[in-house]
């Protein structure tokens, strides 16, 4: 397998397994994907809506996640048929251009930055969960640590280690939330078969409307895991396994192949980070549902450990807190490997790096993981409120996600007749679009009418 490869300079065609167990060896980009989805907006703002609405709308969340995946697979598509990152097809998108660079790539350059406090927030976060596991060390320590930590994970560029660390925090993660739900079946918050059906009667209260918009906005791919699922996927292989394009039978073939395993790949990250959302919107309606007093942010952390403390004991507490910090530090992680390639990527269509030139890369991806978690810390030790932190990186990821949708309205029409979608697929693409086109500008207007 070539990783960590951005340009199709060589030719190291490779046919795509036939088989489902042969297409399961070539998982991986959805790892790192899950990694990066499943973070504060499940673990706190899911939570809290189960707690809100209790179990009638647990089939939204369901769809939410499972509705977008679509416009995920345009941009994964796009990177096995061109070969080229993300925001090379951006620079290369119809429009205004300043600088050598469109106008979507200054955007996305923009919001991004904008975002180093949401992210500072996710880390502050995870320290306050740390802080909880092990007091003796105060919170300011804990994200110097963090930081740390998350540099010197993603500062050696090397894919296999991205992927094999997001799969062994996703596995974490994931056993210990649904051991939670299990595990809250025996206690006095135990819900019924009956609760849990009446959950999936598409029924939607007139009162709920707002809050159902609210829940399809925070679950599922978000614009920043859209974006970054391009380099996941060129960088294990599938473009060039599939070879530069040149219209002929056997490309075909190859890509044809390949972006089936590509569709694979972000089907069990689905089916994983689907689990994980639903298990933590059902910890909410059935333990803090009723409640007079919902609670909010790192509070509700501490409230649903001191529950499992109550009922199963210190033991479980421990458990629970310690899936708590991967679901945050696993976004963390994965924010900074997207983050680091990204900026590389935009320095290089900038024409200061040559991003296809490994050594520049590395170099360049080496400076940014040490420096973005530096001012994720200096955000956070400056502010102190991570749940107003991470909030705020509402309305950016709201204006992003406009570009995500002109974005894959190109790419899906720039597509060669040769390779094209099926009409089956074109029909979720554009449920995927309108979905995510009207839940940013409800988003957008609602923020700005909080501001």
């Amino acid at each position: 397998m070539i990783a960590d490869n951005y340009a199709i300079n060589k030719q190291h065609f490779r046919q795509a397994p036939d088989s489902f167990s042969g297409r399961l060896r070539f998982l991986g980009p959805g790892f790192i994907l899950s990694a990066s989805i499943v973070g504060s907006g499940e673990l706190i703002a899911t939570t809290i809506l189960g707690a809100k609405a209790g179990f009638v709308m647990f089939w939204i969340i369901l769809v939410s996640c499972f509705v977008k995946v679509a416009i995920q697979l345009q941009f994964g598509k796009q990177a096995i048929i061109t070969g080229e990152t993300v925001m090379h097809s951006f620079n290369k998108l119809p429009g205004i251009r300043l600088k050598k660079l469109h106008w979507s790539v200054w955007t996305v350059l923009l919001l991004t930055l904008l975002k180093i406090v949401q992210v500072g927030g996710m880390l502050g976060g995870s320290a306050l969960v740390m802080h909880m596991l092990l007091p003796q060390a105060p919170v300011p320590v804990w994200t110097i640590i963090l930081a740390v930590i998350v540099s010197l994970l993603v500062y050696k560029n090397y894919y296999p280690l991205l992927e094999k660390a997001s799969l062994f925090m996703l596995v974490i993660f994931t056993v210990i939330t649904i051991t939670s739900l299990v595990m809250v079946q025996f206690t006095q918050f135990a819900f019924s078969m009956n609760d849990l059906a009446g959950g999936l009667t598409f029924e939607l209260p007139a009162a709920m409307v707002m809050l159902a918009i609210g829940a399809f906005g925070i679950t599922g791919v978000g614009s920043d895991e859209i974006i970054s699922y391009n380099y996941w996927c060129l960088e294990k292989g599938y473009a060039s396994h599939t070879g530069l394009q040149d219209g002929s039978e056997a490309w075909k073939q190859r890509a044809e192949g390949w972006i089936r395993v590509m569709y694979l790949d972000a089907t069990v990250a689905m089916i994983v980070y689907t689990a994980v959302t639903a298990a933590f919107y059902l910890l909410g309606a059935s333990i803090l549902h009723g409640r007079e007093h919902v609670p909010e942010g790192n509070e509700l952390i501490n409230v649903l450990a001191n529950i499992y403390t109550q009922t199963l004991g210190e033991g479980f507490r421990i458990i629970f807190l310690v899936g708590a910090f991967f679901v945050l530090f696993s976004s963390v992680f994965a924010t900074l490997a997207y983050w680091s390639r990204l900026f590389s990527d935009i320095a290089g269509q900038k024409g200061w790096i040559d991003f296809t030139n490994t050594q520049q890369r590395r170099k360049l991806i080496t400076v940014l993981s040490f420096s973005i978690p530096a001012l994720w810390a200096a955000a956070y030790l400056f502010i102190e409120l991570p749940v107003l932190m991470i909030i705020s990186g509402g309305i950016v990821g709201s204006v992003l996600l406009l570009i995500i949708v002109y974005a894959a309205i190109c790419f899906r029409y720039k597509t060669p007749a040769y390779i094209r979608s099926s009409k089956a697929f074109d029909v979720l693409l554009w449920i995927s679009i309108l979905s995510i086109l009207l839940v940013a500008i409800y988003g957008i207007v609602q923020l700005l009418q909080n501001l």
